[in-house]
């Protein structure tokens, strides 16, 4: 038996494959590119060419588009990033204290006692510190973004770079570029300046000790993972698969909810090849007037999202 997770955010979309031991045996990266529907299909293309004859025991979404993603599949649990990102990180270490988090358009912190969410924290605002962010600098500055962390490793002075803006950040570097420094320093100026924007904003008033995990794909970035380190005095701990936690949580959350039901609403991967048409209406039955999106696959609507008192979305067709 095999269990699925998938994370549709707005910058990519995570599906990973579980096996009985909660080991990743498959896990996709798909660039969502503003079509959920599409990225999602691409995926369970890729997983219907390789595991067409595995049974899947429980499905679980998360990350903004995870109730587009849970009508389309047939999930078992839906749940929000904050808690499938603190699932993950405990099913590795039941004692993480720590959970920074920073991906392509977000960032958070979780605060874990006792192995449950006692806090925290998000920044869907600005993009400085960012994945998205970091990308930008990386193509202006002509180096690979793989590479991108370890030119700041390589630097032996740090160059103060403004990091509470994306806007000002990158003003400041032009301006360091301008004065003579060399690449690595201003990279590592921009690590540390954007861990500091973390710790002052997203982690302010959080009580973060050790054990720390890093996840999102910024966690890919030894720079950041550094200043991160210098900041707070203590190891920062990188997991394998930092860029799919959302999804493995996700995954763990829907095996949990198939067991308790005794079976899963998982629809099956040929759903890769089915065509998926979404559209809107207003509802007029209260002053809320919310807009409901309606999914409808080869001809029949199988569900709506959207509406704050659950009237269409609760229904599996209109």
């Amino acid at each position: 038996m095999h269990y699925l997770g998938v994370d549709v955010g707005s910058v990519s979309t995570n599906i990973v494959l579980l096996d009985e031991e909660m080991d990743v045996v498959e896990k996709i990266y798909l660039r969502t590119k503003g079509s959920p529907i599409k990225a999602v299909q691409d995926g369970f293309k890729i997983l219907k060419a390789n595991y067409n004859d595995m049974k899947i025991g429980g499905v679980g979404t998360t990350g903004s588009g995870r109730h587009i993603a849970s009508t389309l599949i047939g999930a078992d649990a839906v749940k929000n990033e904050i808690t499938a990102h603190a699932v993950a990180a405990l099913e590795i270490d039941k004692d993480v204290k720590t959970i920074i988090e920073i991906g392509g358009q977000d960032s958070k912190i979780i605060i874990l006692r006792n192995g449950v969410v006692s806090d925290f924290g998000m920044n869907t605002v600005c993009a400085a510190g960012t994945g998205s962010f970091i990308d930008r600098q990386a193509e202006r500055l002509d180096i690979p973004i793989e590479e991108f962390g370890d030119y700041a490793l390589e630097s032996n002075t740090t160059v103060r770079i403004a990091g509470r803006c994306a806007v000002f950040a990158e003003s400041d570097m032009i301006h360091k570029q301008q004065l003579g420094y060399n690449k690595s320093d201003i990279i590592r100026g921009l690590c540390d300046a954007l861990v500091r924007n973390y710790l002052n904003n997203i982690g302010k008033g959080k009580e973060i000790i050790p054990k720390i995990f890093f996840q999102g794909g910024v966690a890919a970035n030894r720079g950041i993972k550094k200043a991160f380190e210098n900041a707070l005095g203590y190891e920062v701990f990188v997991p394998e698969h930092y860029n799919v936690m959302g999804s493995i949580g996700a995954a763990i959350i829907g095996r949990e909810s198939a067991e308790k039901l005794g079976m899963t609403k998982f629809k099956g991967l040929n759903l890769a090849e089915s065509k998926f048409t979404s559209t809107s209406f207003e509802c007029n039955d209260c002053t809320n007037r919310c807009e409901v999106v309606k999914i409808n696959e080869n001809n029949n609507d199988i569900g709506c999202f959207g509406d704050r008192c659950g009237k269409w979305s609760h229904k599996i067709a209109i």
